[in-house]
């Protein structure tokens, strides 16, 4: 289908919707389908073509909104201007923060309102992020996935500075103090239960394309602490044969009972990974890659993504391969075969993710400092008949492009929009 088709059914699919989203953002009932037909029709459609993502992240104001506290106005701006620029670059899915510390950038009935937008958690910032984004990325042709952190609580260990509503401060024995910040448990089936619930409230509200995750399951290792989970273990884990094993379960349950649940709820919505680039080392396992990094997701994350691609339990997995070409402890040259023999044949699409942050960052390795490092990295994935595309991390550098290596990509390989 060539471009102006594909935009003129995105732009009558988004019409279609308007009408089923109410002032405040939120679907109305779907009586008669006409949500799901929709969405199934965009998914089938989009879903073939290469995947081209930036992802968009409101942590910290990463990327978006630029400080906390701006107008309305100016928020729903620099949104724009985003999505704008996705469309300039000649990419056509932007993966969007909605939940970065179980919070919402929607009306959630579960949670309050991210404080990364008004700079205080639980005020109403006066207009829909999340519905916005939808509407005008698919007024652009842009798919927009939803990009949820699943157990971040806040990027500090002070529960008293949540709003006193918060889920952590109701429930107190939810939360673990973990290396200067805090997590729900994701060893308790309460918190597993809530945060699915959470999360898939913004999947019933809106068109979102996809469900995305990122690569923070149990927290990353800090040395010389440990995550206190030993209730929950002593409760819940009888039936494994170490902690670890149990741990991996938790995480595997979180995985199945969304997938199942946004099955039932939305059958063509795409659910997506994007994990630590390293699987596990060779050393710690015969099936690892030819790697010696210092994380291993399964090991230190408890998140076996690999089982996952290989029971199909999600639609897509964006390793973030965020390594140069060459690198001897994790080769992006060697991850990216390694990757692409675990999703063959599998029915997972896999996409990169790329560091596009470092190029031109002073502090990385010489080969950063080359604007055609990133774009050989497209043209040596494009070599794996698995590899069905690339997401960027992330907007603020889609946009500055210090070095020009978006230029470069999008010169060398993405000359024609996608289709």
């Amino acid at each position: 289908m060539g471009r102006i088709t594909r935009r003129s059914f995105v732009a009558g699919t988004a019409g279609a919707l308007s009408g089923l989203v109410t002032a405040g953002g939120a679907t109305a009932v779907d009586r008669d389908g006409t949500l799901e037909r929709a969405v199934r029709e965009v998914a089938g459609r989009r879903h073939r073509r290469e995947f081209r993502g930036v992802w968009l992240a409101s942590v910290a104001n990463r990327d978006w909104p630029s400080r906390a506290g701006l107008t309305a106005e100016a928020q729903r701006a620099e949104l724009l201007a985003h999505l704008d620029k996705a469309v300039e670059r000649r990419l056509n899915a932007v993966v969007f923060q909605v939940r970065p510390t179980a919070d919402a950038l929607w009306p959630s009935p579960y949670e309050p309102w991210s404080q990364w937008l008004t700079g205080t958690q639980g005020q109403d910032p006066g207009w829909d992020p999340l519905g916005t984004a939808v509407e005008e990325a698919h007024r652009r042709g842009l798919e927009l996935h939803a990009w949820f952190n699943p157990y971040r609580v806040a990027n500090h260990t002070d529960p008293s500075r949540l709003v006193p509503t918060h889920p952590a401060r109701l429930h107190p024995g939810w939360v673990v103090p973990y290396g200067g910040k805090l997590y729900y448990n994701p060893g308790l089936p309460e918190v597993r239960r809530f945060v699915e619930d959470a999360m898939l409230d913004a999947v019933r509200r809106y068109a979102v394309d996809g469900v995305h995750w990122d690569d923070y399951f149990y927290p990353y290792p800090v040395a010389g602490q440990s995550f206190d989970d030993d209730e929950a273990y002593a409760r819940h884990g009888s039936a494994f044969p170490d902690r670890d094993a149990w741990r991996r379960d938790n995480i595997d349950l979180l995985v199945r009972e969304t997938a199942a649940r946004l099955k039932e709820l939305r059958p063509q919505l795409r659910f997506g990974v994007s994990p630590f680039g390293v699987w596990r080392n060779r050393a710690s396992d015969p099936r690892g890659s030819a790697t010696t990094a210092g994380v291993q997701t399964y090991d230190d994350l408890h998140a076996d993504t690999r089982a996952w691609v290989r029971a199909g339990l999600i639609d897509y997995i964006c390793p973030q391969l965020y390594w140069n070409i060459g690198l001897a402890a994790a080769d992006y040259a060697v991850l990216v075969p390694w990757w692409d023999e675990v999703t063959r044949g599998t029915g997972v699409d896999l996409y990169i993710g790329e560091a596009l942050y470092k190029a031109g960052d002073p502090a990385q390795p010489a080969a950063w400092q080359d604007p055609a490092e990133l774009s050989r990295h497209l043209t040596l994935a494009g070599r794996y008949a698995a590899v069905r595309g690339h997401c960027f991390f992330a907007a603020k550098e889609v946009t500055e492009d210090r070095v020009g290596a978006m230029a470069r990509v999008v010169a060398d390989h993405y000359q024609a929009r996608s289709r």
